[in-house]
């Protein structure tokens, strides 16, 4: 029988990346540890690529930026967030630059895909996301754009070495059948627009490296699930202590991540 492909979306390779101890909490640890609270620039996030979405759904009248502001409003939730001042601040400023951003959108230019789920196989791994918007341009051709709504200022090179966008690409290509080779990264907050033209070498860079990552982790997974003592699983998924751990979800129950200082779930706010 072949080999079974690892299914894995590009933030599950970049979890272990980050940090083989938080994978192993999140992915495979049964019962899952105890989660942080919610952190209030997930809310934000989470709200605007969910009205960004949703106003495609719009019938072509109603497809207005104002519409795109409302619908930011009528999502939103205060998780995370100090007060409820705090709250409506950053809602009013999410709605702000939802409605600069859809008023540079031809409203009746659909997207080909929008919150659209691509795959594409490797030889060990069958590599799999979601796209939030792939575009059809005159002259450019096929486009995978990604939303940001984080502080941190955006470079090519994000566009460049994301994994995900390259999978995304590859995976619009597979499912097209077309050439995709141009991603974006769409940084709301400040209108910033940074792209990528890769090459079929170049995305097949990426996927190379996340087959290799991924069939070390099938290994890893496998050994886990078979049976490891706590020691040899703390050894098999060591923790990589950094200042990220500030931010990480499973810190109150990971003991080297605690000697990092936490952050206040809203400390994340662009």
């Amino acid at each position: 029988m072949p080999t079974r492909l690892y299914p894995a979306a590009p933030s599950r390779l970049a979890t272990y990346a980050d940090c083989p101890r938080r994978y192993r909490m999140g992915y495979l640890d049964q019962p899952t540890p105890p989660r942080g609270g919610a952190w209030a620039h997930h809310t934000v996030g989470a709200a605007v690529h969910v009205a960004l979405a949703r106003w495609w759904e719009l019938p072509l009248p109603r497809r207005t930026p104002a519409a795109g502001g409302e619908l930011v409003v009528t999502g939103w939730s205060s998780e995370g967030f100090r007060d409820e001042r705090q709250s409506r601040e950053h809602r009013d400023r999410a709605r702000g630059y939802v409605e600069r951003y859809l008023a540079t959108v031809d409203p009746a230019v659909l997207p080909l895909g929008v919150e659209r789920t691509v795959s594409v196989r490797t030889e060990r791994a069958s590599l799999w996301g979601r796209a939030d918007r792939i575009d059809d341009r005159p002259g450019e051709g096929v486009v995978v754009v990604d939303y940001k709504t984080g502080r941190s200022v955006l470079t090519v090179d994000d566009a460049r070495e994301s994994l995900a966008l390259a999978v995304y690409a590859a995976g619009a290509a597979r499912t097209l059948r077309r050439e995709v080779t141009r991603v974006e990264l769409h940084h709301l907050p400040t209108g910033t627009v940074v792209g990528w033209d890769h090459t079929p070498a170049s995305i097949d860079e990426h996927l190379s490296g996340a087959d290799a990552q991924a069939a070390a982790m099938a290994t890893l997974d496998a050994a886990f699930r078979a049976g490891m003592t706590p020691d040899e699983a703390d050894a098999a998924f060591p923790p990589l202590v950094a200042p990220r751990c500030g931010w990480c979800e499973f810190r109150s129950t990971c003991g080297p991540g605690r000697s990092v200082p936490a952050h206040r779930p809203w400390d994340g706010l662009a």
